[in-house]
């Protein structure tokens, strides 16, 4: 697999991740260990070198999933978390006082398996810690050799350029697809101009890009799908026409729908690289096809013009998880 430069910092990863939240949190039952250790490293023996991960997938467990199955191969990937919540739930509020970073950090350095962080997040904005405090506490971390590089995830444009100001944003982190267009309005042309790589969560809109959803989908009582404005049945039902479109364009390059929504991401800028995740092994194998589609120009412009015209039904997260709301 190629590999990109995240922005300017002199971070290269390869040009699809792979997001290892599911594996143990947000989409049903937890992966038991043993499988969920083979599909990270099948991930990684196919080419992938930029694991995602944060202290609130379970509390720690979904990090130490990631130690045991890469820490023989420690030198050779780029290992991503984050910090942020209090309690490590993010149900609980935020908490980033600097205290609460080097708490994270030190379990999060345990439970990697590791001596240091690659990319260390800020999962949101916290509104009582000043975003320059939390800047200063992760370049000490940095001068102290546990952190290589700051992230931000789903943060304001203001947020970033304050933080920036401080200590260089190596990537910020925010959900982007074909069903999450936002961040194209304010967000991709700051992350241009200050040489922020950008690495989509849910590529696939959480799965509804696939093309394995429907109206009469069903999902785990554990999945928080369940409570996402956007998954209602109407919705899903109502938002069936953008899965239509990419169903039409994989058509045309005896593709999955999943692969070209992965393709679409990778044409937008050179230092996007979003972070799918899977817990089979078929969508794993799957998912990393998309990064071998090329679309056209005329493809791409096909698309946007056709996005352009398609109202998406349903928020895209309910009032009981605001904090989950960029800041």
């Amino acid at each position: 697999m190629k590999t990109r430069q995240l922005g300017n910092a002199g971070l290269e990863v390869s040009e699809l991740g792979f997001g290892c939240m599911g594996l143990s949190h947000g989409y049903g039952p937890a992966t038991n260990e043993k499988d969920a250790i083979a599909v990270i490293q099948k991930a990684y023996e196919s080419g992938i070198t930029f694991f995602d991960t944060a202290e609130a997938y379970g509390q720690g467990a979904n990090e130490q999933l990631v130690g045991k199955a890469l820490h023989h191969v420690r030198d050779k990937v780029i290992l991503a978390t984050k910090f942020g919540f209090a309690n490590g739930r993010n149900t609980d509020g935020l908490n980033s006082r600097p205290e609460r970073i080097r708490q994270v950090a030190e379990n999060s350095l345990r439970y990697l398996k590791t001596d240091y962080i690659d990319l260390f997040y800020q999962h949101r904005v916290d509104p009582n810690v000043p975003v320059e405090d939390v800047a200063g506490t992760v370049q000490e971390l940095i001068a102290e050799g546990k952190v290589k590089h700051l992230g931000m995830s789903e943060a304001s444009a203001q947020s970033i350029r304050r933080a920036h100001a401080v200590l260089p944003v190596a990537a910020l982190q925010s959900e982007y697809s074909m069903f999450w267009r936002e961040p194209e309005k304010e967000i991709i042309p700051l992350l241009e101009e200050l040489g922020i790589g950008f690495v989509p969560f849910s590529p696939l809109g959480k799965g509804f890009l696939t093309g394995k959803m429907n109206a009469d989908t069903e999902f785990d009582k554990t999945d928080w799908r369940n409570v996402i404005p956007r998954f209602t049945k109407e919705n899903r039902e109502a938002n069936h026409s953008i899965v239509d479109l990419v169903t039409m364009i994989a058509g045309e390059h005896n593709a999955t729908p999943a692969q070209i929504a992965l393709a679409w991401l990778l044409a937008q800028k050179p230092w996007i690289a979003p972070i799918p995740g899977t817990t089979k092994m078929t969508r794993l194998a799957e998912n990393i096809g998309g990064a071998y589609i090329t679309l056209s120009k005329e493809e791409l412009s096909t698309i946007k013009h056709a996005l352009d015209t398609i109202p998406l039904h349903g928020e895209r997260y309910p009032a009981s998880l605001a904090g989950l709301q960029g800041k």
